[in-house]
């Protein structure tokens, strides 16, 4: 028994010297994401290895260009967040460096980190359509194949790449890599008849397809990478939506909406009954722009947040061509229509308690079917794609990229001709010096 102890000993002590040795060393940085869940223009998360001082973060770490700043949070999780106005004009320099609640001082760290969006565009070329994509210098560049056809597109949400489906001898899905390493196109599937797309923040892919025969449809859920699919065995009446901050699916049915969680969650399914689609969600989690079909045929637009039931902003005969909305939904932005021999197009800006802040009527423009109405953050400003409304027996006006003031709503032109347009979401900071 005597000659036992020690050996039972050995490991309590092995331990506890490897405790010290641990808490010797100096904190290190383990995360460094983007989050949009912020009512500035760009944030940051943060998490350390062990409990820091936020105030040493704050007085050691430096932006350059410099902005205003501020840090959030306690222990080893924090957030940098950008104040509101903030305008960015170049990619931002970012130093990091810090202390733990012991005093001992973490490496400074260099980073470069672009929160903004660029744009993505389907636009004619010789033979069918291309996607092209905006370089920060405003030059544009093609990242896709000429396809006869380009039936859907969806930016993956961590900004990685982008999803498409394109028409050719066949329909066929897509995943295109972006940014650093980008490689060549990385083949789905076929599409079939159909094909929805939908992405979250973790850059996950979720594809419906299927055709006209019984037991066609599929759903696949795609994880970011190159790992394998999961199928999942969902039932919808229209196209689902990935909760942006991942973990659930909205799904369509006959009776209303449903929120379902997916794996490795246990199944749980919660449902919001009634005539509704969804219409856009908002940077915050768990809140979402609702439209509701009525039996005298007017739509309203309804503010779903966590554990409250949905609140009416807005009551109209108007068809709701699309919205958006910023940060917990304190600015929201419709884009309405009304009429038939010549319909009008007007946008609304209300802020959370349904309030019309500013209204603009743009009856010299329709908006480009299928085509909705994107939020920028870091530029404040939304996105459309818009065709001139023509007179008399002059052709089509060709449909093109424009841009509003999310403020005043005034409209701005950018002369890029395209069939749709949609904002790719800005990649986390890299290491200085690997920025494309």
């Amino acid at each position: 028994m005597r000659a036992l102890l020690p050996a039972l000993g050995m490991p309590v002590a092995l331990a506890l010297v490897q405790q010290q040795l641990l808490l010797r060393q100096p904190p290190r940085l383990l995360a460094l994401q983007t989050s949009d869940a912020s009512s500035g223009p760009a944030t940051l998360n943060l998490r350390f290895s062990r409990p820091m001082e936020r105030a040493s973060l704050a007085a050691l770490s430096r932006l350059d260009p410099a902005h205003p700043a501020r840090w959030l949070g306690s222990g080893s999780t924090f957030s940098l967040s950008l104040e509101p106005g903030t305008v960015l004009n170049s990619p931002i320099n970012l130093s990091l460096a810090g202390r733990d609640r012991r005093g001992a001082a973490m490496g400074p760290s260099q980073w470069q980190w672009d929160p903004r969006p660029r744009l993505l565009a389907v636009v004619n070329a010789r033979g069918g359509e291309q996607l092209q994509l905006q370089q920060p210098d405003g030059r544009w560049q093609a990242v896709s194949p000429v396809w006869r056809q380009i039936l859907g597109v969806e930016p993956l949400g961590d900004g990685s790449g982008v999803a498409v489906v394109s028409r050719g001898q066949t329909a066929q899905i897509w995943r295109l890599p972006l940014g650093q390493g980008q490689g060549p196109p990385q083949q789905l599937g076929s599409a079939g008849l159909f094909a929805h797309l939908s992405s979250n923040r973790r850059g996950e892919l979720l594809i419906q397809s299927g055709g006209l025969e019984p037991g066609s449809s599929r759903t696949q859920l795609w994880p970011r990478g190159q790992g394998r699919p999961r199928l999942l065995q969902l039932e919808a009446s229209g196209p689902m939506r990935l909760l942006p901050q991942g973990g659930a699916v909205v799904v369509p049915t006959s009776d209303g909406l449903s929120l379902h969680d997916l794996p490795p969650r246990p199944p749980r399914q919660q449902t919001l009954p009634g005539s509704r689609d969804l219409s856009s969600f908002c940077p915050r989690a768990g809140r979402a722009l609702l439209v509701r079909h009525w039996p005298d045929f007017r739509r309203s637009l309804e503010l779903v947040e966590p554990g409250q039931p949905p609140r009416q902003l807005w009551i109209g005969p108007e068809a709701v061509l699309a919205s958006s909305c910023s940060g917990n939904g304190d600015r929201l932005w419709l884009a309405l229509v009304q009429g038939t021999q010549r319909p009008e197009l007007t946008l609304l800006k209300l802020d959370r308690l349904g309030q019309v802040q500013a209204r603009r009527s743009l009856h010299n423009w329709e908006l480009e079917p299928g085509t909705g109405l994107q939020f920028d953050p870091v530029g404040d400003r939304l996105l459309l794609v818009l065709r001139r409304l023509s007179t008399g027996p002059a052709a089509p006006s060709e449909p093109e990229v424009v841009l509003i003031d999310a403020d005043t709503l005034t409209l701005t032109t950018t002369g890029k001709r395209a069939r749709l347009a949609l904002w790719l979401p800005p990649v986390a900071p890299v290491p200085k010096g690997w920025l494309g």
